[in-house]
C-alpha cells in the first residue's frame, strides 16, 4: 500500500516543512506532497525539500493550470527533477471557478477545453520535445531542456466524467478529493480506465484525511467546521452525492487503528492504486496516525 503524507504549507516555515518531509521519510511513506494556496510556491519548496530530505517521492497535489503557462511550468518542473533526482511526480488541476475568476480574473468557461489544450502541450514539453502548439485557450511554441531531467508522471485532479476523459487519455492518471469507496469504485475508477484503454494503467490518488484517534466525533467537527464549505463547490458537491455524503466529515477516515484500516483497504478493493494522507489531529494524534501508516 502506498501512502504518501499531505501537508497544508500555510504559516510553515521551510525548516518546519522539511521537518515534516524528514518525519514522513523516516517513516518509510513513500511520498511528501505539497499543494499551492498562495502561499509558498510548492515547486520552489519541495526543490529545497528534495536536496535535504533524500529518499522519499515528492509530489504536487496540485498546481492550478491557469496562472501558469506550459512553458513556465515545463521548466519549473524539469528543474526540480533534475535537482532532486528525478522522484518528481507533477499534479496539476483546474483550481475552482470562483478562484481563477474572482482572484485571477480569467475566464474559466469549457474548463475541460483548457485541461486537454494545457496536457497537450505540458506533456510534450516535459518531454524534452519541441511544441508549436495552436489551441482556442492557449499558444505555445518552444522547447524546455534540463540536463539531467527526466519526463515526470502528470496527475490532473480530475472528478467529473469529461474531466476523467482527458485525464485517461492524456495523464499519467488523477487525483481525487473527498471521494469515497463508492465514488471510486463506481464512477472514477471505471470512467479512467476506460479513457486510459490501450494505455498503462492510471494511477489514481485517493486524496484523504486520516486520523488515529479515540475521540474520532471531535475530529469529525472540526473537518465539519474548518472544510464544510468544500462541500459547496460543485465537483466536490458531486463526489459527496455519489458517496451518499451530507458533508466532508462523512468521508474521511477516523478512528482506532483497525477501522482506519478497513477504511483504507476498502479504497484500495474500489480501485485506489495509492494515497495521500493529512494526518489530522493533536500533535500526539497525528505521530500516531503516522506511526499507523508506515505499518501498512
Amino acid at each position: 500500500m502506498q501512502i504518501g503524507l499531505v501537508v497544508d504549507e500555510r504559516g510553515r516555515r521551510l525548516d518546519e516543512l522539511i521537518a515534516e518531509a524528514r518525519t514522513a521519510a523516516e517513516a518509510g511513506l513513500s511520498a511528501f506532497w505539497m499543494g499551492q494556496h498562495y502561499g509558498w510556491d510548492p515547486l520552489l519548496a519541495l526543490n529545497v525539500i528534495g536536496r535535504e530530505v533524500p529518499g522519499i517521492g515528492l509530489a504536487t497535489g496540485i498546481v492550478p493550470t491557469y496562472p501558469q503557462h506550459p512553458l513556465a511550468l515545463a521548466s519549473q518542473t524539469l528543474s526540480v527533477q533534475a535537482a532532486t533526482g528525478n522522484r518528481f511526480t507533477l499534479g496539476v488541476g483546474l483550481s475552482h471557478k470562483p478562484v481563477i475568476e474572482g482572484r485571477f480574473g480569467y475566464s474559466y468557461e469549457r474548463p475541460a477545453r483548457h485541461l486537454r489544450e494545457y496536457l497537450s502541450a505540458l506533456i510534450p514539453l516535459l518531454r524534452g520535445e519541441a511544441v508549436t502548439y495552436q489551441g482556442e485557450t492557449l499558444t505555445a511554441n518552444g522547447a524546455v531542456s534540463v540536463a539531467g531531467a527526466e519526463a515526470p508522471p502528470v496527475l490532473v485532479s480530475a472528478l467529473g466524467p469529461v474531466m476523467l476523459r482527458v485525464a485517461g487519455e492524456l495523464a499519467d492518471g488523477t487525483i481525487t478529493n473527498w471521494a469515497g469507496p463508492k465514488a471510486l469504485s463506481e464512477h472514477i475508477v471505471p470512467a479512467i480506465t476506460k479513457a486510459a484503454a490501450g494505455r498503462p494503467e492510471p494511477r489514481v490518488v485517493s486524496m484523504v484525511m486520516v486520523s488515529v484517534t479515540d475521540d474520532e466525533a471531535a475530529v469529525r467537527s472540526w473537518v465539519a467546521e474548518n472544510f464544510g464549505l468544500s462541500a459547496t463547490l460543485a465537483s466536490y458537491r458531486a463526489m459527496l452525492d455519489r458517496e451518499g455524503a451530507n458533508g466532508v466529515e462523512d468521508v474521511i477516515i477516523a478512528g482506532d487503528e483497525q477501522s482506519v484500516g478497513k477504511a483504507l483497504r476498502r479504497q484500495i478493493d474500489a480501485g485506489a492504486t495509492e494515497f495521500g494522507v493529512v494526518a489530522l489531529g493533536s500533535p500526539a494524534e497525528r505521530l500516531r496516525t503516522i506511526e499507523f501508516l508506515a505499518t501498512l
